[in-house]
């Protein structure tokens, strides 16, 4: 008779060995398992064996960091509703409806030396006018923007303080192998400190619409919206990626996120703290992968190799050099091409104005000679549509002194068209134009968490005095020093109510 009783414990006795070797298996020396290796063989350390999730989290995470941002360019948010029958002016209902706020976002980074340097994607402070990391202990630093790399989506960042912090160390990538266990650790939604697990899924992943630059660790560890710039670690807690992308069909996590390796991110973050940018050697020319096809046609060996197929300027090192269109690149600095990709990450690797040898192909009637040349190359340029000083954006950003802006409030006098416009017929006081998404009175809230000014408010007292036109209302603010409190009596004209509403606003002067 069938014990289903004695199955069950064999069968619970199985799955507990299978959960323990894939418990341990991300860290057992691979030269060291052979294949009918018995339990005895298997050389694990005592150290190896201890390694928890827990473990690494702890360690890594007190270097890990939330990057709060605020944009330079405000964003359109909804109001609230309303019909547009409010008004006769349908655009004028739209603009109610749209208002302008500065745009927030969060994302993550982490610590790479002790004094201070932080790596994130560089999307993640794309921008950004003020950049404010939070650390694991809660505690919030300023922060600027060292330099960055559009190839590969990275940011170099320092904290404004001298101080040393814990900080994790880049390991090899190369080392990293499919089914390994990582942990992604930042702040999705904005919750930090947030770690999940998972496996490598494949390395060396190509996605759409990357760089020749960007081949990613592909894992399955949930990475969503504010992990952006975090750590991927492998179990011994060190960072061998920056989670930087997912794939998605509904815009959070579907179990496929990428993360740029750290070899990659490394030689950036060198290239960056050394001379402020990133520069890559540059052949000038465009290239696609020999395939089997052309192999076969041109009685090839081997499918290997990278063609050229353009040469973007007379001047540029191919061109000088000599090279032609329809040349088949096969060697560079004695090192085989696998295909363009390859080609172009060595070129790249490789600093401008030195000269490389390259062995290519020629084809000579019915068969392809082989030829050598020495190439100086040149400097890989920006990418289109962006000038050097653009990539390399310093912050703070300096303040225009044409115009004074009371506590950064581009402020009007009411006029009688103004007040039609608005709905404040009959008031009076100075109306906000535009605020300054830099200023400290962008973040000013009201009790119930809702910014504490807005396009179009009307400002009619400051600490018990009527605000009566711009000028005397700049000359009061003038006469204010930091630590001064403000008390500001606002009407807006509430589109849910349908009618004026007093907000009144509190703050310290900055």
């Amino acid at each position: 008779m069938f014990d289903f009783r004695k199955q069950a414990v064999r069968l619970g006795f199985y799955v507990m060995i299978a959960a323990l070797f894939y418990a341990v298996q991300p860290h057992i020396s691979a030269q060291t398992v052979e294949p009918q290796a018995s339990p005895a063989a298997v050389n694990i350390s005592p150290e190896k064996l201890s390694a928890s999730f827990a473990e690494v989290a702890k360690k890594v995470g007190a270097a890990v960091v939330s990057i709060d941002t605020k944009g330079k360019t405000p964003e359109v948010t909804t109001r609230g509703e309303a019909a547009p029958g409010d008004s006769d002016d349908i655009m004028d209902f739209f603009r109610r409806q749209m208002p302008r706020r500065p745009s927030y976002s969060v994302g993550s980074g982490f610590f790479v030396d002790k004094t201070g340097h932080i790596l994130t994607n560089y999307h993640v402070v794309e921008d950004a006018a003020k950049i404010t990391v939070k650390m694991d202990s809660g505690e919030e630093l300023s922060a600027h923007i060292v330099g960055v790399d559009e190839e590969t989506d990275l940011a170099v960042l320092k904290i404004d303080s001298n101080r040393e912090v814990p900080f994790v160390k880049l390991a090899d990538s190369e080392q990293a192998r499919v089914g390994d266990w990582v942990l992604a650790i930042g702040s999705p939604f904005g919750l930090t400190r947030s770690v999940t697990a998972g496996i490598i899924s494949q390395t060396n992943r190509e996605t759409p619409s990357t760089s020749v630059f960007q081949r990613f660790i592909q894992t399955d560890a949930a990475i969503n919206r504010g992990n952006s710039g975090g750590p991927l670690v492998n179990m011994n807690g060190e960072v061998i990626g920056i989670n930087s992308q997912i794939a998605t069909s509904t815009g959070d996590y579907n179990g496929v996120g990428f993360a740029l390796p750290s070899n990659e991110a490394s030689y950036v973050f060198e290239q960056i703290t050394t001379s402020g940018k990133v520069r890559r050697g540059y052949l000038g020319v465009g290239l696609e992968t020999v395939k089997s096809e052309f192999a076969s046609v041109y009685g090839l060996k081997e499918a290997q190799g990278a063609i050229v197929i353009e040469l973007r300027d007379k001047d540029s090192a191919a061109s000088v050099a000599g090279l032609k269109v329809g040349d088949v690149i096969v060697e560079f600095n004695g090192q085989k091409i696998i295909g363009a990709p390859d080609l172009i990450a060595k070129v790249s690797a490789t600093s401008p104005d030195v000269s490389t040898n390259i062995a290519y192909l020629r084809e000579n009637g019915a068969v392809l000679d082989r030829r050598t040349t020495s190439i100086k190359l040149g400097e890989r340029p920006l990418r289109p549509g962006r000038s050097e000083e653009s990539s390399r954006t310093k912050l703070p950003l300096e303040k225009t002194k044409e115009e004074i802006k009371p506590f950064g409030l581009t402020l009007v006098d009411l006029t009688p068209s103004l007040a039609s416009t608005h709905k404040l017929e009959g008031q009076k006081g100075v109306l906000v134009k535009e605020i300054n998404p830099e200023s400290f009175i962008a973040d000013v809230k009201l009790s119930n968490g809702v910014d504490a000014l807005g396009e179009g408010d009307l400002i009619q007292r400051m600490n018990r005095a009527a605000v009566t036109d711009v000028k005397s209302f700049s000359e009061a603010v003038g006469k204010l020093k930091k630590g001064d409190a403000v008390v500001l009596h606002v009407l807006t004209y509430d589109v849910r109510a349908r009618g004026l509403q007093l907000k009144v606003v509190q703050f310290t002067v900055q």
